[in-house]
């Protein structure tokens, strides 16, 4: 992202909290910095989200930041003023994990530069709730939005959430990446756009199986999906379908196929109950298929038949 700032020879980067995932050490501040430090050109504004918010121990209250970085670190609202571009970036820091108070309703832009820019963090009841109107009443020329992990654009023309860079958990799912934008008040505004960036997405997968699904066919299935979408990419695979009763998957083969780092088994195994009734009427497995006469083949009773059937018949191969 600094290399991106170089390149574009960008005037703003900001960052709109949760720069950290928790409270930063003094050594990870210093790496922050002299990245931004890298990036003269580039003024840096951020704010403490409410995963790095900060403590009364934070080593945010006491940090000297180079002096193209400027952090909003009060409670309340603040303004930096950056002269040469026109342009005043406001802003709050989070002091607590979580603030219920919707403090951005009255945040109102104070004509300070021609250009003025709010950065946000929240938008959920625990994490300052947002309304969407107030926020486009406030008088902003553009409104830089944190929190929610995913790339949403709130307002058109307006305001957005980048989402992280990276995604950060195994449901974190989608595209990542940033906002890159333009503001000229003589030209229309502001204009906006997000540009993916992860070097890698989680990637949620169904594989449909049926009677003639070996181990074998599914691991060329497996393969085939990581083939299509990326073998960068961190997988998570669910199994569906009717399978061979006969048949037992090995997931933990499977799971060494790339980087899977869950399988989920939801296949069923595809009894033909009429012979199976007919060679059972006599006895429990025979009555059990009975009590589930008129179940539609794919109704929860269905499958609560199947894995009965399966259970009677393992414990049928363990008495013999």
């Amino acid at each position: 992202m600094i290399q991106v700032c170089a390149d574009e020879r960008a005037d703003l980067l900001l960052v709109a909290g949760d720069l950290f995932h928790r409270q930063p050490l003094l050594r990870e501040l210093k790496e922050a910095d002299s990245l931004f430090a890298s990036i003269p050109g580039t003024q840096v504004v951020l704010i403490a989200g409410n995963h790095d918010y900060i403590r009364r121990d934070s080593y945010y209250r006491t940090f000297r930041w180079s002096s193209n970085v400027h952090m909003l670190a009060g409670e309340k609202l603040e303004a930096v003023e950056l002269p040469r571009l026109s342009c005043a970036v406001y802003g709050l820091s989070y002091h607590a994990r979580q603030i219920s108070a919707p403090l951005y309703d009255e945040a109102r832009a104070q004509g300070r530069q021609r250009t003025e820019i709010l950065l946000a963090h929240g938008g959920d009841g625990a994490h300052i709730p947002i309304d969407r109107e107030r926020l486009a009443g406030l008088g902003y020329s553009y409104i830089a939005l944190g929190h929610i992990h995913r790339p949403h654009v709130l307002v058109p023309s307006l305001a957005a959430y980048a989402g992280a860079l990276e995604p950060t958990d195994r449901n974190d799912t989608g595209p990542h990446g940033y906002i890159e934008g333009e503001i000229s008040p003589d030209e229309g505004g502001c204009r906006f756009s997000f540009v993916p960036f992860a070097s890698r997405s989680y990637i949620h997968c169904e594989v449909e199986v049926d009677r003639r699904t070996t181990g074998m066919r599914l691991r060329e299935l497996v393969e085939e999906k990581i083939r299509q979408n990326g073998k960068e990419n961190i997988y998570k695979f669910l199994l569906k379908g009717y399978r061979d009763p006969d048949i037992a998957f090995d997931l933990d083969a499977l799971g060494r196929q790339g980087n899977i780092i869950a399988i989920s088994d939801e296949t069923r195994p595809a009894y033909d109950m009429e012979k199976l009734y007919r060679n059972n009427r006599n006895n429990l497995i025979g009555k059990y298929i009975e009590s589930f006469s008129g179940a539609e083949a794919d109704s929860v009773e269905y499958g609560a038949l199947c894995e009965g059937i399966a259970a009677l018949m393992e414990t049928r191969r363990g008495e013999a």
